[in-house]
């Protein structure tokens, strides 16, 4: 079986980790589509576990579409697993923004890559205000572009966050996030690449005679003879005023109030209806469109991986880029990297929390002594200017 393990660590990999300076735009091109494409920056970011390690390419402009690629040897999935993996940080608690990546065939023009490119996979978050925080697991079969029937949530915080996506020959798939299974079934399942199994069957009516009614009236039951009175009637209490004047004011009829003896609409009691037969369930046939396919979790061709995405608001940053068909080998690389400097991370984010906080103590304390100072002065200026007078 031919091997299948592609690393992107640090946006590189050919054995020199990180790459330097701007090394990395040799392994990553950057779409001339559209003049006006955001710019990638290779950083670490505000707060890191590792300042080298956790280098990635981040989004450096808001309000932007972005469109960069990798290259690398051409590959096909046929009878392995294929997983992909990366890592997404949104430092800059994003409000709008794509965190995903697309898996496109070895044919790709790098060059023209665009939003409507033809792609394989594309996997990883997309958020968008309150109502968006999922992740994208779709897949491109014969020409069309299928999403999950799923709603996956991903991470929408400011800290790095591991994606992993594992599709296997036997076309089931699993998502896991910071090496956490967190969805996983069946490709024909979850997705709607094939016609359904089974349809109704166009030859089948429900039967005349067919009863769905679980309740009828009781044909026993009678209306009471005292039952039909008047809602409202006049107030018995109600008296003319002495001022009435039938001539002037016409004649005087009294309030009308509830009637206490009123009982509502009468309807019979409700039985059992012995003609009941349930409710008619359509018959199914086999359908004679739909056919198995064994292969769709297959792809003859993998050869770049892609950045294609809009943001508003820029900081996002993409790392450790792993393609490979062994998922044990997956989560390993998972933990060294993420899982190395996650709590780093935290500890600096903290900290440098924890500073502004003491900034922002000591500028108050600051500002409060000066405004008792200038209090102060005003009171020594008054005092001095009442003496003179």
């Amino acid at each position: 079986m031919h091997a299948l393990t592609l690393t992107f660590s640090q946006i590189n990999h050919t054995g020199t980790w990180p790459l330097p300076g701007d090394a990395w735009k040799s392994r990553w091109l950057e779409s001339k589509h559209k003049s006006d494409y955001g710019n990638f920056v290779l950083t670490a970011g505000k707060f890191y576990g590792d300042v080298e390690k956790d280098k990635g390419l981040q989004t450096s402009q808001d309000a932007r579409f972005y469109s960069a690629s990798s290259r690398f040897e051409s590959i096909s999935n046929k009878d392995q697993p294929l997983v992909i993996q990366f890592t997404v940080k949104h430092e800059q608690n994003i409000d709008c923004g794509g965190g995903y990546i697309k898996l496109f065939p070895a044919d790709l023009n790098q060059e023209e890559m665009h939003g409507e490119s033809t792609y394989n996979i594309m996997f990883g978050p997309d958020i968008c205000g309150p109502g968006t925080k999922k992740v994208h697991v779709i897949f491109n079969y014969r020409g069309n572009n299928h999403l999950i029937n799923k709603d996956i949530r991903c991470k929408d915080d400011e800290y790095t966050h591991l994606y992993t996506l594992v599709v296997n020959p036997d076309n089931t798939y699993e998502v896991k996030i910071d090496n956490k299974k967190v969805e996983s079934g069946s490709l024909e399942e979850d997705w709607d690449f094939l016609p359904p199994k089974k349809i109704k069957d166009p030859d089948a009516e429900k039967p005349d005679d067919w009863d769905e009614k679980e309740h009828i009236d009781d044909p026993e039951d009678k209306k009471p003879e005292d039952w039909d009175v008047a809602e409202t009637i006049p107030d018995p209490d109600a008296k003319k005023p002495d001022d009435w004047d039938d001539e002037m004011d016409g004649e005087w009829e009294p309030p009308m109030v509830t009637n206490p003896d009123y009982k509502g609409e009468w309807k019979p009691k409700q039985i059992d209806n012995p003609a009941y037969k349930g409710k008619w369930v359509h018959p199914e046939i086999d359908n004679p469109d739909y056919t198995a396919d064994p292969e769709i979790y297959q792809y003859a061709s993998m050869g770049v991986i892609g950045l294609d995405l809009w943001q508003v608001k820029s900081g996002t940053i993409f790392d450790n880029f792993l393609i490979t068909n062994d998922p044990k080998l997956a989560e390993q690389v998972g933990n060294e990297t993420w899982g190395a400097t996650t709590d780093p991370e935290k500890k600096m984010k903290d900290s440098q929390e924890e500073e502004e906080r003491k900034k922002r103590d000591a500028e108050e304390i600051n500002k409060k002594e000066e405004e008792e100072d200038e209090g102060e002065e005003h009171e020594e200026t008054d005092s001095k200017h009442k003496d003179e007078l």
